[in-house]
């Protein structure tokens, strides 16, 4: 059987899947050879790439580690790819057995695998859905069954909103989430950026949209930021994406800049 025959209905032959690309930089193996293709180019463009990924994993742990700890016992994942090592179901269960989780992605190898993965977990299901329409992930079964928007709710869109392009109003997809977000609510986002190194932002985003599913729109520091709005950023604010409260014991690297996204965590102020 070849790569061809193996792509779920619905899968573009020509063009390599964000979602596997990102699962064959963290070392997966629910990829082809032309997302591998594709990584080997962005490998090129930055030999750093596969470090900024699992530095963007890592975030997400962190992230949902320092949620469970402030309360938090649901959890929305938009565009939450293909499933690996650390989980968020895995991260928030293990904090708290009882923390429920819905994922939401829209490519079919993302959503296969999730499907299976999380057919015995009851506290945690998946949505087949775009980001882009924030109405049918909030009206999805799923997420009607398992979160209740009463109770403080977590919003993560990690290395998400940078596959959004301007006209598709980012900026109005956070807001239409935050909106059904209770007080005390949270949103972790990560995001690349084109300020610190950005011949290389601009060599990767052309790759990506010439050669990938989607495009991919890197911004400053300050547009990162105002996706925040009605959100209060928890210390230490946004920052590269390894400075994010790192793990006691964990490497810090001396140049973080050469780590081009940012992470944050807020809070839904009052």
């Amino acid at each position: 059987m070849t790569d061809r025959d193996a792509l779920p209905p619905g899968t573009d032959p020509d063009k390599a899947s964000v979602a596997r690309m990102y699962d064959a930089l963290l070392g997966g193996e629910h990829n082809f050879a032309i997302d591998r293709e594709a990584v080997a180019a962005v490998t090129a463009i930055d030999p750093q790439v596969r470090a900024l990924a699992r530095a963007n994993r890592a975030f997400l742990g962190r992230a949902v580690r320092f949620l469970a700890e402030a309360g938090v016992r649901q959890f929305i994942d938009l565009g939450s790819g293909i499933p690996t090592q650390g989980n968020v179901h895995e991260v928030a269960q293990s904090a708290h057995p009882e923390s429920r989780v819905v994922y939401v992605d829209k490519d079919p190898v993302a959503v296969a695998h999730s499907t299976t993965l999380l057919a015995d977990n009851p506290r945690a299901d998946i949505v087949d859905a775009d980001i882009r329409r924030p109405a049918d992930v909030l009206s999805a079964p799923q997420v009607r069954k398992l979160i209740d928007f009463d109770q403080p709710v977590a919003v993560l869109m990690v290395a998400i909103l940078h596959f959004v392009t301007p006209e598709e109003n980012p900026a109005g997809i956070v807001a239409a989430f935050r909106d059904a977000l209770p007080e005390g609510s949270w949103l972790a986002l990560s995001h690349a950026t084109n300020q610190d190194r950005p011949d290389t932002a601009a060599a990767v985003t052309q790759l990506y949209r010439s050669r990938a599913t989607l495009p991919v729109t890197a911004r400053t520091h300050d547009e990162i930021q105002a996706l925040f709005a009605g959100f209060d950023l928890a210390e230490p604010g946004l920052v590269h994406v390894p400075l994010w409260r790192p793990d006691e014991g964990e490497d810090v690297p001396e140049n973080p800049s050469e780590y081009w996204v940012y992470a944050g965590v807020g809070r839904k102020s009052g």
